[in-house]
């Protein structure tokens, strides 16, 4: 960090706790009006998991991986908002990711980052399009403002969408995708839903996006602007987040009557929105570029994402094993589960290094984008194993935590007692201990929790079907097809000159080629800001334990 760098605002989270009681937004959560939203508990665990972005930030000891200078004007700013300048910002953004969710489990704030980095990235874009400059300038003062106030920001991308066949324009219910009303002297004026907006009911403001290609005919959909959370014409219909429930406080869910997430469905019933908060209105050719950069940011930060809660699963996991009598290092069976978890988890994560390390400025913006194969095969990984993560984590555990009696039974005169006997294993282990751990893994992989993470890990971030079509659009088939016709000596020198034919660049199969990963502009610029040295922060190295950065559960 650069010492001398003057320090943004940097809210605490009770700080954030407060800033939300200023807001008033209209939410309906369970059929009921939410008063307050930061007092209500059926939003807490939501809550608290954005409030551990800002109080790491202001610990010494995880400041240097949850703040960052933002080259842009010199301020110090929390690391979730800030816009990546080298491989060393995407490093640290996919260890401070990590962190969180090692906490948390899914800490939320961290789209805030994702959507900050493409937005800037298509309002430069515009201005080069155009030759001018006040896109990127309007995005700057909205930038800065955020980082200035330590925002949080909600990101309203997913449409309602209606008939799935058919676009944009051709829905029955025009509302079905937010879009453009009205064009005045002060601003825009939007209406239509979104439909999935990860913590709505709590965040400062949403970041409205398009979520698909728009054609011309599409372009009163192709909005994208900044939307306060209390903005006269917005409704946000959320769940509660987590299992803040009745009986929590005696343990039933160790996990999520503490953290968790809730969602909303937003609806914009002419909502005004003033020029200033406007990025684009109406570029219907912007809007592929805007989505794929959003989706290459976030398929990167999910792997963090997703690495924190596989940690929670192996320390678990490898507790149970213990408590159940079992040492993993001695009984093959439960050593090659653990160490199949531990690859799982490693290995998507190391997909997330490989793209921060490949990670290339945008030609437009310079913001640095991480390489979207890698990006892409990380998330792709997570989203179709995290079923594998579960059913090994049962696997290990044994079927006490699904089929444990409930905990008021801990404290029935008539049965704690002998209960506390006959379901103690590892002498040891106190069977308080045993039940404890047993519990938390029902919480996040045999629950409503564990089905949450299921389905948001496959589909959050887009499906399977998106990812597998980046790859392939991405993926330099087209070398690979050279080095062996370099090798049947079918007109391609080792050094990669013709011999014969030259190379036909009609042909599909080698259409997508690039000149290879290390090169002078490569990952290794001299002078490149490097990963912060914090080998201790999330445990990902052999030698180091995830730490303890809040109380017990």
């Amino acid at each position: 960090m650069n010492s001398s760098a003057s320090a943004a605002m940097m809210m605490s989270g009770q700080d954030f706790r407060e800033s939300l009681r200023r807001l008033k937004p209209h939410v309906f959560v369970d059929g009921r009006v939410v008063t307050s939203v930061a007092d209500d508990p059926a939003l807490q665990p939501g809550i608290n998991a954005i409030a551990l972005t800002y109080d790491l930030a202001l610990q010494p000891r995880y400041a240097p991986l949850m703040t960052a200078v933002q080259s842009t004007s010199g301020r110090t700013v929390n690391r979730l908002t800030h816009i990546n300048t080298s491989s060393g910002d995407l490093l640290n953004k996919l260890e401070a990711v990590r962190l969180v969710c090692q906490e948390t489990g899914c800490a939320q704030r961290y789209l805030t980052h994702d959507a900050l980095n493409a937005i800037g990235q298509v309002s430069a874009r515009i201005d080069d399009a155009r030759g001018t400059t006040e896109n990127t300038a309007r995005f700057l003062n909205y930038l800065h403002r955020v980082q200035d106030q330590d925002l949080t920001l909600g990101i309203a991308m997913t449409d309602a969408k209606g008939d799935r066949s058919r676009r944009p324009h051709e829905q029955a219910n025009v509302d079905s995708y937010v879009h453009v009303v009205e064009r005045n002297a002060k601003g825009i004026v939007i209406s239509g839903t979104k439909a999935i907006v990860t913590g709505a009911p709590y965040v400062h403001e949403l970041l409205v996006m398009p979520c698909r290609n728009m054609g011309r005919e599409d372009a009163d959909f192709a909005v994208c602007c900044a939307v306060p959370v209390d903005a006269p014409g917005l409704t946000i219909v959320a769940r509660p987040a987590g299992r803040p429930g009745d009986k929590v406080e005696h343990g039933e869910a160790l996990f999520s009557r503490r953290y968790g997430q809730s969602t909303g469905v937003c609806i914009f019933d002419r909502v005004l929105v003033p020029w200033e908060r406007v990025f684009y209105a109406g570029e219907w050719e912007h809007t592929g570029h805007l989505t794929y950069s959003y989706a290459t940011h976030h398929r990167h930060t999910c792997i963090g994402a997703r690495a924190g809660f596989g940690d929670l699963l192996i320390g678990a996991g490898a507790l149970m094993c213990e408590a159940n009598g079992f040492d993993p290092g001695k009984e093959s069976h439960l050593r090659e589960q653990m160490v199949e978890l531990i690859t799982i988890t490693e290995g998507f994560y190391a997909c997330g290094v490989a793209a921060s390390v490949y990670g290339k400025a945008d030609e437009h913006s310079h913001t640095y984008m991480p390489d979207p194969v890698f990006s892409n095969i990380g998330k792709l990984l997570l989203a179709t194993q995290i079923y594998d993560m579960h059913r090994i984590a049962h696997y290990v555990s044994g079927g006490l935590i699904v089929t444990l009696p409930g905990p008021d039974e801990d404290h029935n005169p008539h049965t704690g007692a002998q209960l506390s006997e006959v379901l103690r294993a590892n002498p040891d282990v106190p069977y308080e201990q045993r039940i404890q751990t047993a519990r938390f893994l029902e919480d996040l992989t045999a629950g409503y929790q564990g089905g949450w993470y299921s389905v948001i890990s496959l589909h959050g971030g887009g499906s399977p079907a998106a990812m597998k079509q980046e790859i392939w659009r991405h993926y330099p088939v087209g070398n690979k097809v050279e080095l062996v016709e370099r090798l049947l000596e079918r007109g391609v020198a080792a050094d990669g000159s013709a011999t014969a034919a030259p190379h036909d660049p009609a042909r599909a199969i080698t259409r997508n080629r690039q000149p290879g990963k290390c090169c002078d502009t490569g990952c290794t610029t001299p002078g490149q800001p490097v990963m912060i040295d914090l080998p201790s922060v999330t445990g990902t190295l052999p030698s180091k334990r995830p730490l303890d950065v809040g109380r017990p559960l």
